[in-house]
């Protein structure tokens, strides 16, 4: 096997998008799957009547663009359309020892599947087999479970939307609901752990929450890795001239400054866009910490007459609001009684 680099860390002042995403766009497309038939389905990723990105769930607009997506989509999706091909060839050169010594990145590299492969403990490769005796294979091994609950059915997390849908309607008339990749890692505590805080199993914002906004914090996450969709929603709030406040253990460029690979200006003129009117740097696991001290400051300011909170909305929709502000008062009490640290 081909002997791998190291990685290479330098440091990079220049503004999260701008043509620092665009060349890394061309780069992978011209390397993975040709910049005509990369450019081409680019075009219809997150368009009507097109497919969903595989790279993460940030929502469409009712207003498209002609271009909805982000440097990490369309690496997603060249990574998808590669031209590269992991044949019988490959396995019957290596063993399955062999390859897990590999990188994910070489592993990526070798390209898609062309045909169903078995693995042959004795000879510690996978070898290939066809469609039928795949099916058949499955096929028995799953009527042999006691119970359809027996099984777990795994997916690759760059799955499809489409594939994985129809994946789950298969799964689901077999008889459970076992995903460990998506389900019942992602899905399913956010489905049991809101409820109790905010009274439904999943967010209750929307995309076009946004234009409403009178203030935005980014807590704990990385725009310009995580979500870079919503990098053009943050410079269009800086220019309406809102507050956006970041809060992050590290400085990385997302949050700080950007910009934006569809504005012809400012691609044309090397500009940007100062994303965080206010960068709060905390330590790992501080933001708690921050969040109930801003809870604090708002209790002690309704406190002094002042009006911060939307009383109307906690009394119609909330409970243990006096429990709260008891506990954020004995924190500010344990706190200036003993030696300083986060409440």
């Amino acid at each position: 096997m081909s002997e791998q680099k190291p990685p290479r860390y330098k440091p990079y002042n220049q503004p999260a998008g701008g043509w620092g995403a665009a060349g890394a766009t061309a780069k992978v497309l011209l390397q993975q799957s040709g910049i005509g038939k990369g450019s081409k389905a680019l075009l219809a990723m997150n368009q009507p009547g097109g497919f969903k990105c595989p790279s993460c769930a940030f929502p469409d607009a009712d207003e498209r663009r002609k271009l909805e997506f982000c440097e990490n989509g369309a690496k997603a999706l060249a990574w998808e359309a590669t031209q590269f091909r992991a044949g019988r060839e490959l396995f019957a050169q290596h063993t399955v020892t062999e390859l897990m010594a590999q990188t994910d990145y070489w592993l990526e590299m070798q390209g898609r599947l062309t045909e169903p492969m078995r693995y042959d403990a004795a000879t510690d490769h996978y070898v290939p087999c066809s469609w039928d005796d795949a099916f058949a294979l499955i096929g028995r091994h799953l009527q042999a479970l006691d119970s359809p609950h027996q099984a777990e059915f795994y997916t690759s997390g760059r799955t499809p939307n489409e594939a994985a849908f129809l994946y789950s309607i298969f799964v689901r008339e077999f008889g459970p609901n076992n995903f460990p990749d998506c389900s019942n890692m992602c899905h399913e505590p956010t489905s049991r752990g809101l409820p109790p805080a905010i009274g439904v199993g999943k967010g209750t914002i929307v995309l076009q929450d946004f234009e409403h906004a009178e203030a935005i914090f980014v807590i704990g996450q990385n725009t310009g890795t995580n979500s870079p969709r919503m990098m053009s929603n943050l410079v269009e709030a800086r220019h309406r001239g809102l507050p956006i406040v970041a809060v992050n253990p590290m400085p990385e460029r997302g949050p700080i400054r950007s910009a934006e690979p569809q504005d012809v200006v400012q691609m044309a003129t090397l500009g940007s866009t100062e994303i965080s009117s206010e960068f709060v740097h905390i330590r790992i696991g501080g933001d708690l910490a921050l969040i109930k001290g801003m809870m604090r400051v708002m209790f002690e300011r309704e406190a002094q007459g002042e009006r911060v909170l939307d009383h109307d909305f906690l009394a119609e929709h909330t409970v243990g609001l006096d429990a709260l502000r008891d506990d954020r008062r004995s924190a500010a009490v344990r706190r200036s009684t003993s030696a300083p640290t986060p409440p």
